[in-house]
């Protein structure tokens, strides 16, 4: 009976699990991460959490009949590091913080570096100065234990915990380095009596605080933009909204208090606060951010409206249907969430490593020690400090810090130069294995907006009075095609004739009287309705532009059509040739749009490509992406609106347009500043270029550890009595630096 009542109570929790992210605060690396992640996944009532390093979130899945978001905040602050758990003003919170954490490392490593310069001079330079190492002292003090103790704090809240990190090895390093060098200016006689000239290494302890710190200050750069495209997702929502009452009055009410049902109201201008259905009113709503697709869309009784879009020129009433997390809106902001939180942090492979290298150079550094004191003779203990101070100097892993961040810096700018921006890491790391990319058509291979293609008026008609007679209806329409007619005869020089009132007909087009005649503008139903006859030429024209995807208007004065007007989202001159040398690297070009079957087939023939589906929703786009990613595929991801946002969070690679919205560009980890799709390909060869430096960084940084660490350990006393000095050890850890700093430079002298 007990059994049967514990199973029945697992499978009334199994049912209770839910799934939230939560902001993480006050973590420094990876490492950081790992701890947070476990510390959770231990935790009473947690079935799964995940840390995304990166955008400094962490997603849990727990039982809340078990564990509550305060019970998880206590975790998490029990090993130093914070949980944003209040649900007002979430993002702010941990923007905020965000923000304050930069300002510091930025300060801590302006301040390190100023320090850090005439401890450095008088170290290499002026060491017999007089009061020169106290000098040394006093200056690479503030540096170490000031500027540096978040490095110290950090290295205890691991040694809690039986964990090691890159801190624990920078704070043993330096601390270590710098106690001896104190004791060494204190008490020099201790190593004149014993023969020996006592060193100092403040020079050391400081420049590592200061170089670790110029590595953090440009990995807080890269991750400080991650949560902004989240936060603009969220702005699309309006705070407040106007409620019609039973009374038929209207109030402000914020989005927070609407429920399903209310009647709301939408003005020109506002954006459409939750998802619902027109009861009232005619506009054209701007459905971009759904769609993708750049012409705004008609609304009229009984259409469905979703939140974040924009209402155009009319009013209209509104029945909500969804409301708060329930909107597609908060669908696209919860997708986008999950999509970046399931991204490896950056600089993985280099904390990977760190993870098994610290605990390692702290074991020699020890074992060193011991077999000292065994083997030393008369002066064992004196050999056994330095030699184990000389492995934890010549370890420190000031290189390791740099190898990624200094060749990203470089890599970074070396992009911008070729209208590139690249943001982290991660996307360089996986840039040269892209083997499919998946291309949005609106505004990446077309250019974006309506334009007339073609204006062909017939012939023996008075086309300078058609062509103003035109130009004042359309300035008058509030069709959204009708901007581009105004653009094309605008750029033509038109002027327009004083038409002092036009009429809208709804669905068809619209219609104007001048000079005893009505001119019509619209679409064959209008035409048809006004008796005006279409000739078997202009309906040939029609269908031809129609086959190309084209819209076709048509313009008539009195019962004749005079002529025939073609508009259409243009292919940028550059697509046909970029797509073309991607299939040629073997890569395979996929193009998604939410556009109809024969425009995606027009536009996919126009530029050569073989793979195209059309009327894609943005939820459908990424599950395109997914089930290329689980065929094996390495996936890049192009697009330029917010509707490419969840696709472009889910693929391995994003790149956004950079002439499209600010969201895209947030999510995205690279951006062409150009609208040129060419730039794909060369940041494809940038990559390939950025990461091979950083795997040689990482090279040369392990090999120098390999082979420094056991000299420092004294492996060469047994054979030719040489023993590393520390002095010697502290130069070698800064050439290591200079060396892959050095590597990274190169990459400015290659070609993309």
């Amino acid at each position: 009976m007990e059994k049967e009542m514990t199973h029945s109570d697992q499978s009334t929790q199994q049912k209770d699990w839910i799934k939230e992210t939560f902001p993480v605060l006050e973590m420094t690396c990876a490492a950081c991460a790992v701890s947070v992640e476990s510390m959770l996944k231990s935790a009473e009532g947690v079935r799964d959490a995940q840390v995304n390093f990166a955008n400094q979130d962490v997603w849990i899945e727990y039982n809340p009949s078990v564990a509550t978001a305060e019970s998880l905040q206590n975790t998490v602050r029990s090993i130093g590091y914070d949980l944003v758990i209040e649900k007002e003003n979430r993002q702010e919170i941990k923007e905020e913080a965000q923000l304050k954490h930069l300002a510091g490392i930025r300060k801590r490593f302006t301040w390190s570096a100023l320090l850090s310069v005439p401890v450095v001079i008088i170290g290499m330079f002026f060491m017999d100065m007089p009061y020169g190492n106290w000098i040394m002292m006093a200056l690479s003090a503030p540096v170490v234990f000031y500027f540096g103790r978040s490095f110290f704090i950090n290295a205890w809240k691991q040694a809690r915990y039986r964990k090691a990190n890159m801190d624990t090895l920078v704070a043993l390093s330096t601390g270590v380095a710098w106690l001896f060098s104190l004791f060494n200016t204190a008490f020099p006689d201790f190593w004149h009596q014993r023969g020996i000239h006592p060193h100092v290494y403040y020079e050391a302890a400081a420049v590592v605080i200061a170089f670790i710190s110029l590595g953090k200050l440009l990995e807080e750069k890269a991750k400080s933009n991650t949560s902004s495209a989240l936060k603009k997702l969220m702005g699309l929502q309006p705070k407040t909204v106007t409620l019609v009452t039973d009374e038929n009055q209207t109030r402000e009410i914020p989005i927070s208090q609407v429920k399903i049902n209310d009647l709301l109201l939408v003005k020109p201008g506002d954006k459409i606060p939750v998802d619902g259905s027109v009861t009232a009113g005619n506009s054209f709503v701007d459905e971009s951010m759904i769609s993708g697709e750049p012409v705004p869309v008609a609304k009229s009784e009984g259409d469905r409206v979703f939140a974040g879009t924009i209402n155009q020129k009319g009013s209209f009433r509104f029945r909500a249907e969804k409301v708060g997390g329930e909107t597609l809106l908060a669908q696209i902001i919860k997708m986008v969430q999950e999509a970046q939180g399931s991204k490896a942090p950056v600089q993985k492979l280099v904390d990977k490593i760190a993870g098994i290298f610290v605990p390692v150079v702290i074991g020699i550094s020890i074992l060193t020690f011991i077999t000292w004191m065994i083997v030393g003779g008369e002066h064992a203990f004196t050999q056994a400090l330095l030699t184990a101070v000389t492995v934890l100097v010549i370890a420190c892993p000031c290189a390791l810090g740099l190898a990624t961040p200094t060749a990203i810096m470089v890599g970074v700018g070396k992009g911008a130069e070729n209208n590139i921006l690249i943001k982290d890491a991660e996307s360089l790391e996986l840039a040269h294995k892209v083997n499919s990319i998946v291309l949005d058509k609106t505004g990446t291979i077309t250019e974006g907006k309506p334009e007339v293609t073609d204006l062909q008026f017939v012939p023996e008609t008075d086309e300078a009075l058609g062509r103003s007679v035109l130009l004042a209806i359309e300035e008058q329409s509030e069709h959204p095609l009708a901007e581009a007619v105004v653009r094309k005869l605008k750029e033509e020089n038109t002027t327009a004739l004083p038409i002092p009132r036009i009429e809208s007909i709804t669905g068809t087009g619209v219609m104007a009287a001048y000079n005893g005649r009505n001119w019509l503008v619209g679409n064959k139903k209008l035409m048809n309705d006004y008796g005006v006859p279409i000739p078997a030429d202009v309906e040939a024209t029609m269908l031809s532009l129609q086959q190309q995807a084209k819209t076709v208007v048509l313009f008539a004065s009195g019962k004749m059509i005079i002529a025939i007007i073609a508009i259409a989202d243009t292919i940028k001159p550059s697509s046909k040739e970029a797509i073309k040398k991607m299939q040629d690297q073997g890569i395979d070009v996929y193009m998604l749009t939410g556009d109809n079957q024969q425009t995606a087939g027009a536009i996919a023939r126009e530029v050569g490509l073989k793979h195209y589906k059309a009327e894609v929703l943005p939820a459908d786009k990424a599950a395109f992406i997914q089930e290329l990613q689980k065929s094996g595929k390495v996936v890049a991801m192009v697009g330029d609106g917010i509707n490419d946002s969840h696709a472009l969070a889910q693929a391995d690679v994003s790149i956004a347009m950079g002439k499209g919205s600010d969201i895209a560009m947030d999510v995205a980890k690279m951006t062409l500043i150009t609208s040129d799709l060419n730039s794909i390909p060369a940041a494809l060869r940038l990559s390939t270029l950025t990461v091979k430096a950083i795997r040689q960084n990482l090279f040369w940084a392990f090999i120098y550890n390999l082979i420094g660490i056991p000299i420092a350990a004294g492996l060469l006393y047994p054979v030719n009595g040489f023993l590393l000095d520390p002095m010697i050890a502290g130069a070698a850890m800064a050439l290591s630096s200079v060396s892959v700093v050095g590597n990274s430079l190169r990459l400015k002298l290659q070609k993309i």
